[in-house]
Order: C-alpha cells, then structure tokens, then sequence
C-alpha cells in the first residue's frame, strides 16, 4: 500500500509515526513473549494488543511487523540470536514498512485526512475487504502477510465483522496485530479468536526517556512534570509539556473531582475555552482528562459490582460518539462539554446510589 498524503489520525503532533519508530521502551515483556512464540513455530495468527492510549501499541505492532517480514524463518540464526525485535532501519522490509508499500503488510485505520477534511470517523467495510484482499493471494516475500488494525475501536459493526471472518479462517503464514485502548469492549467473538497481549501504562522514568528522545532540547523540570502527571502515556505527556496545557488538565480533574457539583459559571468559562476551531490540542486534552478520571473511577469502585460501574461507562460511552461527530462534523463544542459534565454529574448520583 502506499503512503496517502494528507493528516494521519493515527499520527500525533509532529511525532514520527508510529511506523517510524526503531525504539520501543518499557515493553520488554511484550517483546519477549512474542519473540518466544515466534521462534517456538507456534505464533498464534492473530493477537489482540491492549492497553491505555499512548503507551506505545501501535509501536509495537509496527515493531511486530517489520520483524516478521524481515525475518520470515522462525528458525533462522538471526532469530536465534535476536533479544528483541528490533530490525535495522537500513533493512528493506523497515524501509517499505515506514512508507507503508510493503506488499504483504495491510493497515487498517481511518482514512486521512485533508487540510478542508477531518480524517474519517469510522474503518469502512469496503476499505477492509480491499485491503484484506491481498490474504487472497501467496505472500509477496514468500514470507508472512501481516495486517495491523489501529485500533480496533475504529471499525464499524460491519468492518468488523468483515475482519472477523479472516480472522476465523486464516490463510497460512498470516498474523494480525489488532491495537485495542478498551480491549474489554472489543466484539466478543473477535476476541476469542485472539491470544491477548495486555500493556500496561508506562513507568514515569520511561515516559520521560521517550519525551527526551523525541525533543532533546526540552526543559528537564517540564519533562519530568508532564511524565509524572501523565499515567503512563507518552500521548498524554506530550500534551502536559506545555504549562496551559498543564493549567487546564488540572482546572479539569478539579471540576471532575467536585461531581456531582456543578459550577455553572466555570463550566460556561472552560466550554468557551475549547470552543475556538484552533483549540484541537485543548480539545483532545480534556477528552483524555475525562476518560482517564472515569478510568480511575471504575478501577476504584470495581469491587462495588457493575451496578455502580454502569452509569460511568455508559456516559463515557455515549460522550465518546458525541465527540467523534463534534470532531468530524465541526459542531459547536460548548453544548458538548456542556451535556458531558450534566450526564456525568447524574451517573455519579447514579453509581453512589447503587
């Protein structure tokens, strides 16, 4: 497949890509134990990566990819040798991996966009039965043929599906790397086809060494605030560099903390601060702060039963879906935010009560 110009959704600020990356940090379990079921000859076809957002999934599913289109003999010295699965960015198969014009690698995300045009909302069908046309045919290399999905979240009920029922009846020598942030929610038949690779969030001292490999000139002290405010995610960390960015994560968590509270006058004052068609960044920054605090909440309360996790999951459930058609469509983000804070400030009431 080759490059599309145009913004990529699945890339973030100025970031390289994650196809771009040669480094991965903080997953050497992860690495290992798929670099121990490859050598086994045992590697299961299809593998569902999970994880919190900007942890470093999709890296490694790109990571994943290039080691096996370079090396497509489980038994060959190079993999005996291997303690990771870096691969030389000099190698061919990196090279065609970074320009996304490897003949045996499929990816599946949202189309991107243009500079009049958001990237799509959803993974469509027909993009899915197009790219996974080429598990049709013998792989290019003689190799494997890999297809990477990021993320999951972004297929509709009938992509899904259709991914779904390659997934069943793989061709031989074919892996499927399937990013999922909520990996719980993924569709349940899907699932079970899968084996599970569960990341967990970053360790504040890996998540500044990423922060200072992607900008070496940053300030120490900024790096080390925004990685021990960041749970774990170099995305979320990234943000947190800059100190507005800081001021409103923290004016957030405050408001959220107060729920079911509700200050008219400051939520008026923060819908009107995400409100201008600049502020994406300060946008996606508060749609992280919420879902990380709900996060937080449904981990804390677990041992209450679902009952008290039910109403949260559901408001975030539906705030995601609004925000994805506030973000596609260009709508008015005041009554968003507006609407957000009302239903969660009724599913707290809701979940004390259970």
């Amino acid at each position: 497949m080759s490059q599309p110009d145009g913004i990529e959704a699945d890339r973030y600020l100025d970031c390289p890509h994650p196809r771009e990356q040669t480094d991965l940090v903080g997953h050497a379990a992860s690495e290992t134990a798929f670099l121990d079921a490859f050598r086994s000859g045992r590697l299961h076809h299809a593998w569902l990566i999970g994880g919190p957002q900007g942890i470093g999934k999709a890296t490694f599913a790109y990571r994943a990819a290039r080691f096996l289109l370079a090396n497509p003999d489980p038994s060959a010295p190079a993999v005996a040798r291997a303690t990771d699965l870096g691969v030389d960015p000099d190698h061919p198969a990196a090279r065609r991996v970074a320009a996304l014009s490897h003949p045996d690698l499929v990816v599946l995300r949202r189309t991107p966009g243009t500079d009049k045009k958001g990237p799509s909302a959803f993974i469509p069908i027909d993009a899915v039965r197009r790219a996974l046309a080429v598990f049709g045919t013998t792989a290019g290399a003689g190799g494997y043929r890999v297809a990477i999905v990021d993320s999951v979240e972004d297929l509709n009920a009938a992509s899904a599906n259709a991914l779904l029922k390659v997934v069943e009846e793989p061709p031989p020598r074919s892996v499927f790397l399937i990013v999922a942030h909520a990996p719980g929610r993924t569709m349940a038949t899907l699932r079970s086809r899968c084996r599970k690779m569960t990341m967990r969030p970053l360790a504040a001292d890996d998540v500044a060494t990423v922060l200072t490999k992607l900008d070496g000139e940053a300030d120490a002290a900024a790096v080390r605030q925004a990685a021990v405010m960041a749970g774990g995610s170099v995305r979320t960390a990234l943000r947190l560099i800059d100190p507005d960015v800081i001021a409103l994560v923290e004016r957030v968590r405050r408001m959220l903390a107060r729920l079911p509270e509700e200050d008219v006058a400051e939520l008026y004052s923060l819908a009107e601060q995400l409100s201008g068609r600049a502020d994406e960044e300060r946008f996606a920054t508060f749609l992280t702060t919420v879902g990380e605090w709900i996060g937080g909440r449904v981990h804390s309360e677990a041992a209450g039963g679902a009952s008290r996790l039910a109403p949260l999951v559901e408001v975030w459930d539906k705030g995601l879906r609004a925000a994805r058609d506030v973000q596609v469509l260009n709508l008015d983000r005041r009554p968003f935010v507006f609407s957000l804070f009302g239903d969660l400030a009724e599913a707290v009431r809701r979940s004390s009560a259970a």
